[in-house]
């Protein structure tokens, strides 16, 4: 076990990496849930990029006022429904491709304010 400067333990082979703030594992912690929700504005915003990526196409997910854990699984969900490749960085889902009517109406039956964004 590693041991944090200041005291605290910071990985257990047990549970994992642990927080700073609470002592609880990650997975577990109290702490961080409230302030980790991004602040949104009740739309959901789905929108085709192409700039840095080689001219391929990605649809971008944004808006979604969910935790890190929720947003990973609805990202893994839409990357099954589509049949493609795809990520969740920084608040924001990425597939590959042009999925952006497929993803549309798939949160729409979830119940998410859904609106199509950019060109």
């Amino acid at each position: 076990m590693k041991h944090h400067a200041k005291g605290g333990l910071v990985y257990s082979t047990e549970t994992g990496r642990m927080c700073p703030a609470c002592g609880q594992p990650v997975a577990q912690c109290t702490c961080r849930r409230d302030s980790s929700l991004p602040a949104a504005d009740g739309v959901v915003r789905v929108s085709r990029e192409t700039r840095g990526r080689g001219g391929k196409a990605v649809t971008v997910i944004t808006g979604l006022a969910l935790d890190s854990l929720a947003l990973g699984q609805l990202g893994k969900q839409l990357r099954t429904a589509c049949g493609t490749g795809g990520t969740v960085k920084g608040g924001t889902i990425e597939l590959q491709g042009d999925q952006r009517d497929a993803v549309i109406g798939m949160l729409r039956k979830q119940g998410w304010n859904v609106k199509a964004a950019g060109g």
